[in-house]
């Protein structure tokens, strides 16, 4: 597992990316959404709606604001980094707990997106699957964190 680590030194850039990310989300969402800052042209596969729509060209040319994609990728991106970095002692301990966290974070995702699928519709079901994206990476950043935290924040 240790050799699909990333160096430590990305951990920090990577709470960085993390938390500006969900910062800045989180107001952006409460905005619903709306942002004419950074509109740009940008490549788009399948415009329309209906994907499979016989008139439906492969690649436009549209005119879109970027704020929802740098989010997005700043999220994934400093997630990626935070969960996926070396801790300053990486042992085998540290690893069984990354392991599980990486468990609970599955189970606890498909659980969440069972329970939508029964009880959520429409508009409300896509919304929570725009979050359901983010929620491994946040679940066992979380999850990992506490309980290295827990463990050996009462040993020192």
């Amino acid at each position: 597992m240790m050799k699909y680590l990333l160096s430590n030194k990305f951990k920090k850039p990577g709470w960085v990316l993390l938390v500006v990310g969900i910062t800045f989300g989180i107001i952006h969402a409460l905005n619903d959404f709306e942002s004419d800052l950074l509109t740009v042209k940008v490549i788009s596969l399948f415009h329309n709606d209906i994907i499979f729509s016989k008139n439906n060209g492969l690649v436009s040319i549209i005119e879109d604001s970027i704020v929802d994609e740098i989010l997005t990728l700043m999220i994934i991106t400093g997630g990626l980094l935070v969960g996926f970095s070396k801790e300053k002692i990486e042992d085998e301990f540290i690893s069984k707990i990354r392991l599980s966290s990486l468990k609970w974070a599955i189970l606890i995702n498909y659980g969440i997106l069972l329970f939508a699928t029964l009880f959520f519709y429409h508009t409300n079901f896509m919304s929570i699957m725009i979050y359901n994206m983010f929620t491994p990476l946040i679940i066992f950043i979380v999850r990992f964190n506490y309980i290295v935290y827990k463990k050996t924040g009462h040993e020192e």
